[in-house]
């Protein structure tokens, strides 16, 4: 492909880089966007189980307090575009949406392909071009982002000059779509500063086989606590998980992975609560009129109505009564270990499962280097940053996908 030139050439075609083309292109800047993969926004029509959770219908306030990795600094990108904008906007393309327990915003459709196609469409509509190159290097004039050199599929070098450069490649997550750290290596060329990414929001392994004996087994309404090794409660909640033969997954442990960010100095513990609707003193009156139901039968022969089958081996090598015990011979303190277990089923995290497997990833460029308020460079005129690249990172819920509207719609109002 011969040499062009835009008013802003936009490496990577993922959310953020997909929403900054299309707003800076509705505003009559000319643009490209260099995409490495087959397909722009591969990424966001896996999301939210395919369901894409595009975003949280809540306060800006809420917004940041769910942002534990420098939150301060998206304040003045969320207050242009909080959640109420992104909605109206995705709405204004087309896309009905609705909002779910914990105020997660999805498509009517439950269908992430339909925001995929809006983003696509709205670009396609104001005269956004896209490639399928990758991008090698940022170019530079007089100190100023000036394009960027491409190699296509064949190998053919090529130039794309223009008077802006937007760096939104993601992180290290799923680099099947792309996200395989490029961008860190570009904004290292330029002298920034790169915070070590690490997965976030990611399956969490576990210590011995306890899980992997119930590897598949998938809970649907449960409590979790999550200590650190000082015994001190770093987060709780109440969900969906999955045992895996690797240790527990699944929507509920990917929100606490997030709070548990230094594996190497800390152990943590989750104690998961098997029966959250009862409190102990209901729950032992349910044992207590389960064993007299089976008391003829042995121990491990009577927890059928208590747990799933798969679970059942397991509890009761945990309890330390013995299998073949019959349930009328179970004493009092037996029978408090089992209620103990079932209010707080303990699973020893041993780390996080690798970088590839993660959601997002935690770490990118420094913060300190971005101006909050436009995503420009401080260190580069001209070079700007969006989305997961940036050192920044939330919780599940749709605040991760916030922040990348956010910061691009922050440098799509900016360029030039």
């Amino acid at each position: 492909m011969r040499n062009t030139s835009s008013d802003l050439v936009v490496i990577g075609g993922g959310a953020a880089g997909m929403m900054a083309a299309g707003l800076a292109a509705q505003s009559g800047r000319s643009v490209t966007v260099v995409e490495k993969t087959r397909y722009t926004c591969r990424k966001l029509g896996i999301t939210g189980k395919g369901r894409c959770n595009l975003t949280n219908n809540t306060s800006v306030r809420e917004v940041i307090a769910n942002i534990p990795r420098n939150g301060k600094f998206m304040y003045s990108a969320v207050t242009a575009f909080p959640p109420q904008k992104v909605m109206a906007f995705f709405e204004s393309l087309g896309v009905p949406l609705k909002t779910e327990r914990g105020n997660r915003v999805f498509p009517v459709s439950d269908r992430a392909g339909d925001i995929v196609d809006a983003l696509r469409a709205f670009c396609r509509d104001n005269g956004v071009r896209v490639v399928h190159q990758r991008a090698e290097h940022i170019l530079t004039s007089d100190g100023r982002a000036a394009g960027v050199a491409c190699v296509d599929g064949g190998g053919k070098p090529c130039r794309l000059t223009s008077g802006s450069v937007l760096l939104a490649t993601g992180g290290l997550s799923y680099p099947v779509t792309g996200s395989d750290g490029d961008g860190y290596t570009m904004a290292r060329e330029l002298g920034h500063t790169v915070v070590p990414a690490r997965p976030s929001l990611v399956p969490l392994e576990a210590e011995g086989d306890v899980c992997a004996r119930m590897q598949g087994f998938s809970l649907k309404n449960a409590g979790l606590k999550v200590l650190d090794g000082a015994g001190k409660k770093v987060y709780e909640d109440f969900g969906e998980m999955l045992f895996t033969h690797f240790g527990v997954s699944g929507p509920m442990i990917l929100s606490a992975s997030a709070h548990m960010r230094d594996f190497e100095k800390n152990r943590y513990t989750l104690y998961i609560d098997l029966k959250p609707a009862l409190n102990e003193e209901t729950l032992d009156k349910r044992l207590l009129r389960d064993f007299e139901k089976y008391k003829n039968r042995d121990f491990q022969n009577a927890l059928s109505d208590l747990a799933a089958s798969s679970m059942i081996p397991v509890l009761v090598d945990l309890s330390g009564i013995p299998p073949e015990t019959k349930v009328n011979s179970v004493t009092r303190q037996q029978r408090r270990r089992l209620l103990t277990l079932l209010k707080a089923f303990p699973v020893t995290v041993s780390g996080a499962r690798p970088i590839e497997e993660a959601v997002i990833t935690s770490g990118g460029i420094d913060t300190g280097e971005i101006d909050p308020r436009t995503m420009e460079s401080k260190l580069v005129p001209g070079l700007f940053f969006a989305g997961e690249v940036i050192d920044v990172d939330a919780y599940t819920g749709g605040f991760n996908l916030q922040i990348a509207w956010s910061t691009a719609h922050a440098a799509a109002r900016s360029v030039g």
